[in-house]
């Protein structure tokens, strides 16, 4: 019960990434303001990883540092591919897109690449889970997207928010396969960020960073570093030590009903009936997911370690 306690929580704070960027950096392009998330993000998790994150690198084979570099990768392309998301079709349904498609693609990864067959649970909740984003998709046009009532859904967001979709399954998959080596939560999300905020602080450089002048959009910035990508991960690899990557990717559902309630009450974006529906259906799906996921653990808890 704790771990899935602790993966919501850290789906609530991302839940609250588009809205935070919507109000305190509406100017900045997705591909500058990705990377100055995960640059501050990231460097908070390395600091906090601290001389057990050097330990750990040092002792690393070359295949525990692929992993590394292709989850850092991963937490670099999510970034933009997100915001540009969330940029062209609305906070609430850029970020169910991305999120409500990172469970069928984590399961599908983790299926081939680790020959883990996922549970019929995992297989009804996403299920459930995609039929509500094919409505979420299909409606989102009568509901008005990003630019208000009557406009259309724009293909090339759709296509970023499952771009960022995969790109969270990738990190989700690398960090489960460090935890499985042996290696803490501080020091696998210390190690994968550390590795993002590396590469993400040229990026930063390059872009137009004029939309950093005034105190709103330094704001944002803190939040989204400090409370949404250091705070909220952190959470998130302590609760994913215990769960199955997919059952995970399914848990941060709650990302985009948070997103999606933000999205309709501090930015007053609008929701047709279809989507609606499409909300309660990922929020089933979640429930679906999240009931198995207690049994487990207090079962696991009742035997000593």
């Amino acid at each position: 019960m704790r771990a899935a306690v602790l993966v919501v929580l850290a789906a609530v704070f991302f839940g609250s990434t588009g809205t935070a960027v919507a109000l305190g950096a509406p100017g900045a392009s997705p591909l500058s303001v990705g990377a100055a998330r995960v640059l501050v993000g990231g460097a908070l998790l390395a600091l906090l990883a601290g001389g057990a994150l050097v330990t750990a690198l040092r002792g690393a084979r070359a295949r525990t540092w692929g992993l590394v570099v292709v989850g850092a990768l991963g937490v670099v392309a999510y970034q933009p591919l997100f915001f540009a998301g969330t940029a062209a079709n609305g906070v609430a349904v850029g970020t169910v897109v991305a999120l409500g498609s990172a469970p069928l693609v984590t399961g599908v990864l983790g299926w081939v690449l680790t020959r883990t067959v996922p549970g019929r649970r995992w297989m009804l909740a996403t299920g459930v889970a995609v039929v509500g984003l094919a409505l979420l998709a299909g409606a989102a046009g009568a509901a008005g997207g990003a630019g208000g009532a009557g406009s259309s859904t724009s293909p090339a967001g759709l296509m970023a928010s499952l771009g960022a979709g995969t790109s969270y399954a990738v990190f989700a998959l690398v960090t489960k396969a460090l935890l499985d080596r042996g290696w803490t939560p501080a020091t696998s999300t210390g190690a994968v960020f550390g590795g993002a905020a590396a590469l993400s602080a040229p990026v930063l450089l390059a872009t137009d960073l004029t939309w950093l002048d005034g105190p709103a959009p330094w704001g944002a910035v803190l939040w989204l570093g400090a409370v949404t990508t250091a705070l909220a991960y952190a959470l998130f690899a302590r609760g994913l030590r215990h769960l199955p990557a997919a059952t995970v990717a399914t848990l941060t559902l709650a990302e985009p009903l948070t997103a999606t309630l933000l999205g309709l009450v501090v930015l007053h974006e609008h929701l047709g009936s279809a989507q609606v529906v499409a909300l309660l259906l990922l929020a089933g799906a979640l429930a679906v997911l999240a009931a198995p996921a207690r049994r487990r653990l207090a079962a696991a808890t009742a035997v000593p370690s």
